[in-house]
């Protein structure tokens, strides 16, 4: 079997990890936490992840001239990802995401874009040859939304499948435009409220939020739901459970499951195959500290 190849647009961050006991209220200071600073980024995760499971990957975004781009473009080439198409920004900071975990491994962001908001549809466009020649693209929301919108259309207009992880969650209804390009939505329960209306509990509701969804221009649309699984609608309706595990840290979940979900697709598999084997990637990265340092390699998810 060929080595699938997945094409990332998105944002780069470096991450800095307090784990607390409990997530502090308003004014109030919570003490004794650990430490970690480690790489981040939603699309840099997604990149990574899919490197680690195997994936010819190549990464689209934009960092600063200072230390944390030089850190991060050094770690995406020591996971084997190619950095061709990463930019180097002298005027904006390497964007910084701060972010609280507490015990139960819940988690609370905060993000200062910098350079990631800097990139460009002329910068995209370099590498738009790497996109028509994906198995599958990757895009999120922490680009510009006419660079988001320009990677999709490269990528439909060639017959590449897109998955878009519409996170953060939007404040606004997403372009029809980019909708109609897009192959796979997957938003959690909060994006998929904000994007329909529909207050996502169960799977009952997840299916009423992804009927409305589909009914926007998406042809196939899968919600997770965090422990309590996956919907996948479209070509096909099925519910996905989630794996048990004890969670340490969510904070890469999401990015773990696109990154599996996007390799097992580019490998060929039906889109109910794709997301169990996504949700074992996910519910594996939930077991460790940190973004990427939590990503699961091909050898851990192999026998899923």
């Amino acid at each position: 079997m060929s080595t699938p190849r997945v094409v990332v647009v998105g944002s780069s961050n470096t991450d800095m990890v307090v784990k607390t006991k409990s997530i502090p209220a308003l004014g109030e200071t919570v003490t004794g936490g650990q430490f970690v600073m480690a790489a981040g980024g939603k699309g840099a995760n997604q990149a990574v992840a899919a490197a680690r499971l195997g994936a010819a990957v190549t990464f689209v975004a934009k960092v600063g001239e200072d230390m944390f781009g030089d850190r991060a473009v050094e770690g995406y080439k020591q996971e084997g990802i190619d950095t061709d198409y990463i930019f180097r920004d002298p005027d904006n900071a390497t964007g910084v995401a701060l972010i609280l975990v507490d015990e139960r491994g819940e988690n609370l962001i905060s993000v200062a874009s910098g350079a990631n908001h800097a990139l460009t549809v002329e910068e995209v466009e370099q590498a738009a040859e790497r996109i028509r020649a994906a198995d599958v693209l990757m895009l999120q929301l922490e680009s510009p939304m006419d660079v988001v919108c320009r990677a999709a259309e490269l990528a439909a207009d060639a017959g590449v499948p897109v998955i878009l992880d519409p996170a953060p969650a939007p404040d606004s209804p997403l372009p029809t435009s980019l909708l109609g390009h897009v192959t796979y939505l997957t938003p959690n329960e909060t994006e998929a409220r904000m994007l329909t209306g529909v207050a996502v509990e169960d799977e009952s509701s997840a299916r009423e939020a992804a009927r409305k969804l589909i009914e926007q221009g998406t042809p196939n649309v899968v919600i997770t739901l965090g422990a309590k699984g996956a919907l996948v609608a479209g070509s096909e309706t099925s519910f996905v459970p989630a794996q048990r595990v004890e969670a340490l840290d969510s904070t890469a979940a999401g990015d773990a499951f696109n990154g599996g979900l996007a390799v097992a697709l580019a490998r060929g598999a039906a889109i109910s195959e794709a997301v169990r084997q996504a949700s074992f990637v996910g519910a594996l990265s939930v077991t460790r500290m940190g973004a990427q340092p939590s990503l699961p390699r091909h050898e851990e998810v192999r026998h899923a």
